[in-house]
């Protein structure tokens, strides 16, 4: 008898084993720190996601729901009280409550934690513990972005109380958290899984894995996708309008809307060349926008003059899109001390695994060659980029991209104080009157006033010219036809994932 229990033990392991589904997708490069709170890179961003909840969280129309929230209720514009589900636990088995959520507060305060999110919580007075699932929040005044600040992912109080130094801890490799999928560990330049919890608070995920194969060459991701080796996988506008066949349009749906992201050139404004505003103008003035987003997108993007999307309340629309003039960039360049005896040169840096950021940049590079200026070209890998160049501020001028919240903020990358280390105002950008509006905004509850202070914003920012803004990117996500219960929205796909299910070969 226990030789055959034991017998259909190993068969049933066995069977479960061949049976289990997994989610194969790909990432360009190695997260830094897999901590809700210190992940300011995309890959840290994306593998996080999986891990971790915060109390609130976007529904697929864009409405802000609860999630480890059960319910909320405004006393008053400055009195918050959230109630928290009493069902959620850790990955290890513990129980999550306002201790956790009070502890992930105090440590984004911690003066020895590096955060770019610390600003978001500025306006909070306190926040305290009325019982174990219920927790009180005071703010110094109205503040209009009250509940998006507790969608940030929630760390556990029980493993990390005791943690001398969070921005070194083995915590940000081997993770614990309440999410949907966990994870043992990681190693950089490598394959990462994650495997299903199956005491996830919303029930368990139908596929069990999510295998994210690391592929920094975007060219061999795009083979893999080809080669039905991965699930889901992003497409850029030459391969859907050139590169794919019949034969990928019968295995995949293609999904694609615009992205909540643009991409730019920044400027180091401490940088003497570039504090004169007439070398950034004449920058702006040499490039030609549209025949970028011409030669990188075939009509799958659209170009960029600001720092807001369109579309959204913060778009000033009466701000025209530049169109290139050599003539007067020459003019503004001599004006600045520069001419065919004196070049303007600098260096740009970007970093590999993005084959389109690449070409944009040679692109400006060729373009700001009509009008003299001798511009080179570093690319770097990702972390090596980040942490050599561009947290430290060591560069004269950066490619990079930058994704928006549906509620912009202008306080991260826009604000003076956001000049520090660890936070987003990686260009130096200082502007009194935009300082004065971004706090005037964030205690603006109603959205009509709040758009006409976003759209000064928007339209000061355009004028100083601290970035060459450069284009706004289409999503085009392929997905496998074996995967069902896909909801596309504006948002995208990944908001129902857990509902998802793998039809077998």
């Amino acid at each position: 008898m226990k030789r055959f229990l034991l017998l259909f033990i190993i068969h049933f392991s066995l069977f479960t084993y061949l049976s289990a589904s997994t989610l194969n997708l790909s990432i360009s490069s190695s997260p830094s720190r897999l901590n809700p709170i210190l992940a300011s890179d995309s890959a840290s961003s994306e593998i996080t996601q999986w891990l971790f909840n915060g109390l609130f969280k976007y529904d697929k129309n864009g409405n802000i729901i609860p999630e480890l929230a059960s319910s909320y209720k405004f006393v008053s514009n400055t009195h918050l009280i959230i109630n928290l589900r009493d069902d959620v636990l850790w990955h290890d088995g513990e129980k999550f409550s306002a201790d956790d959520v009070i502890f992930t507060f105090n440590k984004i305060h911690d003066p020895k934690v590096f955060t770019a999110i610390k600003s978001n919580y500025k306006e909070v007075k306190s926040i305290s513990k009325i019982d174990d699932f219920t927790l009180e929040v005071i703010y110094k005044k109205p503040y209009f972005k009250a509940l998006e600040i507790w969608m940030t992912g929630i760390l556990p109080k029980h493993l990390l109380k005791d943690e001398k130094d969070l921005m070194k801890s083995d915590f940000n490799k081997h993770p614990i958290g309440t999410g949907s999928y966990k994870l043992d560990s990681f190693k950089v330049g490598s394959d990462i899984r994650l495997f299903a919890f199956d005491k996830y608070f919303e029930g368990r995920p139908k596929i069990d894995e999510i295998n994210y194969k690391f592929l920094p060459d975007p060219t061999t991701s795009f083979l893999f996708l080809k080669q039905n080796k991965l699930d889901v996988g992003g497409l850029t506008p030459l391969q859907i309008d050139r590169q794919i066949d019949k034969e990928f349009l019968k295995n995949f749906q293609i999904v694609e809307q615009p992205a909540f992201a643009y991409s730019y050139l920044g400027f180091n404004l401490n940088n003497k060349k570039f504090k004169d505003i007439n070398v950034r103008k004449a920058l702006s003035l040499a490039i030609d926008r549209k025949e970028i987003v011409d030669i990188l997108f075939f009509g799958h993007g659209q170009v960029c003059n600001g720092p807001f999307l369109p579309g959204t309340f913060a778009y000033d629309k009466d701000v025209k899109a530049i169109k290139q003039d050599l003539k007067e960039a020459k003019r503004l360049l001599k004006l600045a001390g520069y001419d065919e005896n004196k070049p303007l040169s600098f260096e740009v840096i970007t970093n590999t695994g993005n084959e389109t950021r690449l070409n944009a940049t040679q692109i400006i590079q060729y373009q700001l060659a009509k009008i003299g200026v001798k511009m080179s070209i570093r690319v770097m890998e990702w972390q090596a980029f980040l942490n050599t160049v561009v947290h430290p501020r060591k560069f004269e001028a950066i490619v990079l991209g930058w994704s928006l919240a549906l509620m912009p903020d202008a306080y991260p990358l826009w604000h003076s104080d956001s000049r520090r280390t660890g936070a987003f105002n990686l260009v130096g950008y200082s502007n009194k009157k935009v300082d004065e509006l971004i706090v005037k905004g964030s205690t603006t509850v109603d959205k009509e006033e709040l758009g006409k202070i976003y759209r000064k914003i928007f339209n000061i920012i355009a004028n100083d010219t601290p970035y060459l803004f450069l284009y706004i990117p289409n999503s085009i996500t392929a997905v496998s036809k074996k995967i069902q219960n896909i909801e596309p929205t504006f948002l995208g796909i990944m908001h129902n994932q857990k509902d998802w299910i793998k039809k077998d070969d």
